[in-house]
């Protein structure tokens, strides 16, 4: 939009601020091409057709997921296929590893603090629930949190809003979970280290990510990608 009397620098001024816009969308569009040929499930044996046939009809849904597996079969680039095939494609993508954030710090990761929440808040922080807003929260290692937190987690996925650490004012979020575990959490719960009604909760749409020496057919293939 220009208005009159025309003003040279104005114009150019708007002209270079549409030429950055213009640039940074495509190379938004070509780094998400980019990392979207990164999230590939290389494999055609029966376990890996079946998982990305499962991959794409809970991409399609709105419903949470829960990816099993052990440690290094792909769990997180099964999170991220889901969510780039679903409807919130265009929305964040946050992830947050539970195993690695201590107890007392992980309640503010995931809903934020407000400034002078305790002693280190400086400044106000926004969660991991607030920056997944619109698109897709995956929880890592979810079988690492604590009761507590589980608590915690277990309310926003029914109220859908939360409050910040010392804040009182609710935030109401849309945000779909994933979540995966390399633990069993049937017996998680039967030892009393996991939430029977928050696994429900998670648990609406269940993957299964299968170890390499149940799929030694696809082997082959795997070298061929990787070099």
């Amino acid at each position: 939009y220009i208005e009159k009397p025309l003003s040279l620098d104005k114009v150019l001024l708007l002209v270079r601020h549409a030429v950055e816009t213009r640039r940074l969308s495509e190379e938004n569009v070509r780094l998400r091409a980019t990392i979207t040929r990164r999230l590939a499930l290389i494999g055609a044996s029966p376990a890996m057709t079946r998982l990305k046939a499962e991959i794409a009809t809970a991409a399609s849904s709105h419903s949470r997921v829960l990816v099993s597996g052990e440690n290094g079969t792909g769990k997180e680039v099964v999170a991220r296929l889901i969510h780039a095939q679903s409807p919130r494609a265009g929305k964040p993508f946050v992830d947050v590893n539970c195993a690695a954030i201590p107890d007392t710090l992980i309640e503010s990761e995931l809903f934020g603090h407000e400034r002078g929440a305790f002693t280190g808040a400086t400044a106000m922080k926004r969660g991991r629930f607030e920056e997944a807003d619109g698109g897709t929260l995956f929880l890592d290692e979810v079988g690492d949190m604590s009761l507590v937190t589980q608590a915690k987690v277990l309310r926003v996925l029914q109220e859908q809003r939360f409050t910040r650490v010392g804040g009182g004012k609710p935030i109401e979020v849309d945000v779909r979970v994933i979540s995966a575990s390399n633990k069993h959490l049937t017996e998680e719960i039967a030892r009393g280290a996991f939430r029977q009604d928050l696994y429900y909760r998670l648990n609406v749409i269940p993957l299964f990510v299968p170890p390499l020496r149940d799929r030694r057919g696809d082997i082959p293939e795997l070298v061929a990608h990787f070099l």
